[in-house]
């Protein structure tokens, strides 16, 4: 089901799927930090398979990433045209790393469904382009992934009330969430297990510490310094995103046409006066 979405985002090289423009700003941004963890022996090494990474050790992954692509997209306008359901008023005051902390404590959540909610910010960002992973979004939207990805590909998940009381949401808006969640994904949960990898060795070798490494079974060692790597990556262009387009995870923003001729609804607009009033109250 996702392999046609692979194929029309991610550039191919040597029949392997290669890191696209997001992925080569964050190589070349983590490349120092790696040199630097190089002298200093400070690499970590993580298991090839990410079914048998430690979970905390994922999190810290996947923290690092959607922080970093939350900076990039904060810098992007707020529109009413671009106001959803997941964005709120103001941003909660927890990091995205003690949140997702938070849901693996309470929620017993599975590394698939973690990984996962990568694969739905990229889906959701091609279905509509103008939505945009901010400080204003990101915890309903990651609340909202975990609750729909656990209960479409687990045997046992917990209830929308438990999810809701972890997330700092209350039970309506969480089914409101998550309605709107499946509708804009259109109902497609599914992801195949090799697109997970590839997220997860992504994640790996474009941590902003530069740290972590994983070894293939054959004794390679995959990482952000990588010849094969560097090499697809030197023969593609670099098309850095403009500050008034966000970012994905795995699919280039550049491939990504915002519907500009498209209006604001009346709740957009009444969304967005209100979350500007917040503001000035706030001030």
């Amino acid at each position: 089901m996702g392999g046609n979405l692979m194929a029309r985002a991610v550039l191919h090289s040597s029949g392997c799927a290669g890191l696209v423009c997001w992925h080569f700003r964050l190589w070349n941004s983590t490349f120092a930090s790696r040199q630097s963890a190089l002298r200093n022996g400070c690499m970590e090494e993580l298991p090839l398979d990410f079914a048998a990474v430690d979970i905390d050790s994922l999190v810290l992954l996947i923290a690092d990433m959607l922080e970093r692509l939350i900076a990039h997209n904060d810098l992007v306008p707020l529109l009413p045209e671009s106001l959803t359901r997941f964005h709120s008023r103001s941003a909660p005051g927890i990091s995205v790393l003690d949140y997702l902390r938070r849901i693996v404590r309470y929620t017993n959540v599975e590394k698939s469904c973690l990984l996962i909610t990568l694969r739905y910010i990229d889906q959701i960002c091609t279905r509509m382009p103008l939505f945009t992973l901010s400080t204003l979004t990101c915890h309903r939207f990651i609340i909202a992934s975990i609750t729909v990805s656990s209960k479409g590909l687990c045997d046992t998940f917990c209830t929308n009330s438990l999810y809701a009381k972890v997330g700092g949401i209350s039970v309506p808006e969480l089914n409101i969430l998550e309605r709107e969640f499946l509708e804009i994904i259109d109902w497609r949960l599914m992801c195949t297990r090799d697109i997970l990898q590839e997220y997860y060795v992504n994640l790996v070798r474009t941590h902003s510490s530069g740290r972590f490494f994983v070894v293939g079974s054959s004794g390679g060692s995959i990482s952000s310094d990588s010849d094969v790597e560097m090499d697809a990556a030197q023969s593609r262009p670099s098309t850095p995103a403009g500050r008034n387009r966000g970012s994905t995870i795995l699919i280039d923003s550049a491939l990504v046409n915002p519907d500009v001729s498209r209006r604001p609804t009346i709740e957009q607009n009444m969304a967005f006066a209100a979350l500007q009033q917040s503001h000035v109250d706030e001030e």
